[in-house]
């Protein structure tokens, strides 16, 4: 993957703004890159993005919110796009703790980040931010066990870390911007890259983690890597039905990423 294509900050919701990021995937398209800031009465600031957008991402979040007023971090997971700028906003903003789980404060702690700064939250448990209780949601993709999404019931929006990404063609404002056919197959193409696991798991319990989701009536879906999506949840979760009878996926080899690289 090369540098990001653009960076940008948009409002996604009457309370949400994404910190907006595109990474070009050779032979693929672009994956989006998504963080957001809920401006809660005790903000949260959901991701760090991108380490190699660091002077980009920091300006906007200080367009967002000031870091001394930021309260919250919740990490879905500790993958580097989902991490890369952690230690750049805890240095900016001294009054946020972390929020994760037991497994992804092990993970932080290797990369040597304060475990005193850390709140643990397990799936469907609640965090108060003085205005509204955020539920900790388990989404039923991941790439990382310790992936922690969150439901915001003041805004009917289910924030899924990497479930529900999608690879596309090219950088769009919302989801429903994307041809039918376009999305879900995009969608199963990152399901298949993301979650290799699916096809192996039983039918009946991966239908169960789908229903857990679809009850939660989310009217808004902001995943990391797909954007913003409106009233699309049963849509998005057939697609992710049908990633798990998909094809495993099967990588270019070197040969094959010469030639894209040169082309």
């Amino acid at each position: 993957m090369n540098k990001p294509t653009y960076f940008e900050t948009r409002p996604v919701g009457p309370d949400t703004t994404a910190l907006i990021s595109y990474l070009p995937v050779p032979g693929f398209g672009v994956l989006p890159v998504n963080a957001f800031v809920i401006a809660a009465k005790e903000p949260v600031l959901m991701d760090t993005g991108l380490a190699v957008v660091r002077e980009d991402f920091m300006q906007a979040l200080r367009d967002v919110v000031d870091p001394l007023n930021l309260r919250w971090i919740w990490i879905t997971h500790a993958d580097a796009d989902h991490v890369g700028n952690l230690q750049a906003v805890l240095d900016a903003a001294p009054n946020a703790r972390i929020v994760t789980n037991f497994l992804g404060m092990g993970k932080l702690a290797m990369q040597q980040l304060p475990l005193d700064r850390v709140f643990l939250l397990n799936p469907n448990q609640h965090l108060n931010v003085g205005d509204r209780l955020l539920q900790a949601v388990a989404p039923p993709s991941y790439d990382a066990p310790e992936t922690t999404g969150l439901y915001d019931p003041s805004s009917q929006s289910l924030f899924s870390a990497d479930c529900f990404g999608a690879l596309l063609e090219t950088p769009v404002s919302t989801a429903a911007d994307i041809p039918a056919g376009a999305l879900r197959e995009g969608s199963i193409a990152w399901a298949s890259v993301d979650a290799p696991w699916l096809q192996l798991v039983d039918t009946d319990k991966f239908r169960a983690c789908l229903a857990a989701i679809s009850t939660l009536k989310a009217r808004t879906v902001f995943s990391s890597h797909l954007p913003p999506a409106c009233d699309m949840i049963d849509r998005l979760l057939q697609y992710l039905a049908d990633a798990r009878r998909a094809p495993a996926f099967v990588g270019p080899d070197q040969r094959m990423l010469e030639n894209m690289l040169a082309a």
